[in-house]
């Protein structure tokens, strides 16, 4: 009963996760396909109404007999208008031009060609694009150019009211369906993760029982090899190839228990039981009994235990990880270098964290990959150092377990700190 609702639980896990990364690459796809299609179409925008505000500065506004009252005759479109755009664009168009004076005086202005804006309108949008400090550039719906003339300052100003109204409008069109695809593709996903998540999750479900059983049939037989071996090293006497034998039956046997218990430990449905016990007590404890050992390697060791902490927890769990990684530390660290274990309060956080001196220089960019199981982080940690490359997993599952997080950093690249955060 309790695999089937480990099963459940994992196969919802995964769903969840599927759909909430299927629904934020939509999203980020979709809001960049959108983004770059506005950012385009604006500056569409912006290109076509400064060439038209170029044409109608270069025509100086006139090109209908019957709004020339200086009686100057009428520029024809064909000299003015760029190759690509309409002749008809500049009668089309909606503007009204103003000229200042040095001292910033409105001496003349124009709105024959607008209806909508009035002489004080005129002033209002001129102060305003004074105090802009811009040759160009926008005033609510009026796309805005000023030139010099002679000793005074032209100021045109083109009326982008539809063109804007339309940008506007497509764009919030576009958002709406950008909206929808996202809600389209998460009922979509929402309706088929089920069947796309399943085999992956039989897969890892498989994968982990194959882990558990494989573990316990091997146990068996490296029993009865060590059995045998000390049988017949009580019959020969000592033995070179009974002692290598017999040690590396030993490491096969501790490799298949961690194994063991890091699957056990990576499933959902394996709950933990949890007391309140003293933290600071345990961790001090534990540390402190690899003391002798580092004192006999000539290393410098260190306990900073802030007293009194406490949490609620497995206690056997975190005494297993505090020995992870101090047992990391000793295994890593050069004769004569330092390991220092520390734990402290933050908030409501407590911090454990192992420190330790390195010989080889540690590569930062790899740091997230030593919680992979039989990841090494340089050649020279291999299995002559007495470790299977699956100590910081298990510390990983552990931390995990307790709704922690485990990092791992260096400050200069020859040394090495693990630093795991419980909430309390």
């Amino acid at each position: 009963m309790r695999d089937i609702l480990w099963k459940m639980l994992m196969i919802k896990k995964l769903k969840r996760k599927f759909i909430l990364l299927a629904t934020i690459s939509t999203f980020l796809l979709m809001t960049t396909l959108i983004g770059i299609m506005n950012v385009v179409n604006f500056s569409s925008i912006i290109t076509e109404t400064d060439t038209i505000l170029d044409v109608l500065i270069k025509a100086d506004g006139r090109f209908e007999n019957s709004k020339n009252n200086d009686n100057k005759p009428p520029k024809e479109p064909k000299n003015f208008v760029p190759h690509g755009m309409s002749p008809e664009v500049p009668y089309e168009s909606r503007f009204f031009t103003a000229k200042i004076s040095n001292g910033g005086e409105i001496i003349d202005q124009n709105t024959s060609k607008i209806i909508s804006v009035t002489e004080s309108d005129v002033e209002e949008y001129v102060a305003k694009a004074i105090i802009s400090n811009k040759s160009r550039g926008f005033i609510e719906q009026f796309r805005f150019k000023i030139t010099s003339e002679g000793d005074n300052t032209k100021l045109t100003f083109l009326d982008c009211g539809r063109k804007l109204d339309s940008y506007f409008f497509s764009m919030w069109v576009s958002i709406g369906v950008g909206l929808l695809g996202c809600v389209i593709v998460f009922a979509f996903f929402l309706f088929a993760s089920g069947r796309i998540i399943r085999p992956i999750a039989e897969s890892y479900e498989k994968q982990k029982q194959f882990i558990t059983d494989a573990g316990h049939e091997i146990k068996t037989p490296l029993t009865i090899i060590n059995a045998n071996l000390d049988l017949l090293s009580d019959e020969i006497g000592e033995n070179e190839c009974v002692s290598d034998i017999q040690n590396q039956t030993t490491r096969l046997s501790e490799l298949t228990s961690d194994l063991v218990y890091l699957s056990k430990m990576e499933e959902s449905g394996e709950k933990l039981p949890k007391v309140d016990f003293p933290l600071s007590d345990l961790v001090f404890d534990t540390a402190n009994s690899f003391k002798t050992l580092v004192m006999s390697q000539n290393k410098e060791f260190n306990l900073n235990i802030q007293p009194s902490l406490s949490m609620n927890g497995s206690p056997d769990s975190i005494k297993h990880l505090v020995s992870i990684l101090v047992e990391n530390a000793i295994k890593y660290s050069p004769e004569n270098g330092t390991i220092s274990v520390e734990l402290s309060k933050l908030k409501k956080s407590l911090i454990l964290s192992v420190y330790n001196t390195t010989i080889e220089q540690i590569d930062k960019d790899k740091l997230p990959l030593v919680f992979e199981r039989f990841y090494r982080t340089d050649a020279s940690r291999n299995s002559e150092t007495g470790g299977h490359g699956i100590g910081l997993s298990i510390a990983k599952a552990i931390t995990e377990s307790h709704n922690g997080v485990i990092t791992a950093s260096t400050e200069s690249g020859l040394d090495f700190k693990i630093t795991a955060i419980f909430p309390q």
